[in-house]
């Protein structure tokens, strides 16, 4: 059901840790470019070079899930990543679907992200950060993994401070569904 709800533009949100699971559509839909639209400011190639973090990909998914989750950080009304959400998206990462960037500090784990992987799109679910810029660079590091593989769409969702950053772009719900399509003709290998 998740896998079919992302192919028809729609995403999934709990109401609070046991809550409901609903699904959205976002209006506008934000993106991330995957061209030279996508941009890496300056600093923050800077802190890339010097930090010498490892990035690592699907070696730690539940442990990341469960940091974006952040059930034991905020009130149970806040959290959207419900332990029902988080069952399925590890479910979801057994079968090949969901994927976890992560970025790491000797043998600690201090920042990344996940989504899931369908045909040539990215939809990228949540992040964390326990060091400054770590999200971020987990953020560069699926970038580039994604135009390496010739990935056609990265999916955001919704637009924030963070995101923007990056030259993320807002589309009407038409113009994302078009997209989408697109991004549905084509496979591509996650991993």
């Amino acid at each position: 059901m998740v896998v079919a709800g992302y192919q028809q533009g729609y995403f999934p949100m709990a109401r609070g840790r046991h809550g409901h699971i609903e699904w959205f559509m976002a209006e506008p839909r934000t993106v991330i470019p995957l061209d030279e639209r996508f941009h890496v400011r300056r600093s923050l190639r800077r802190a890339i070079r010097k930090t010498g973090w490892e990035i690592r990909i699907n070696t730690a998914f539940e442990a990341v899930i469960r940091s974006c989750a952040r059930h034991d950080e905020i009130h149970d009304d806040e959290v959207w990543l419900s332990e029902e959400m988080v069952r399925i998206y590890t479910e979801l990462h057994r079968r090949g679907f969901a994927h976890s960037v992560e970025v790491w500090d000797r043998r600690w784990l201090i920042g990344g992200l996940y989504g899931v992987a369908l045909k040539a799109a990215f939809f990228g679910e949540s992040m964390f950060s326990r060091a400054p810029s770590a999200s971020q660079i987990a953020l560069v590091a699926l970038v580039e993994r994604l135009r390496e593989r010739r990935y056609f769409l990265l999916d955001a969702q919704m637009r924030t401070e963070h995101i923007a950053y990056f030259g993320a772009v807002d589309l009407t719900h038409d113009e994302y569904l078009g997209v989408l399509a697109e991004a549905m003709l084509d496979d591509r290998s996650f991993t």
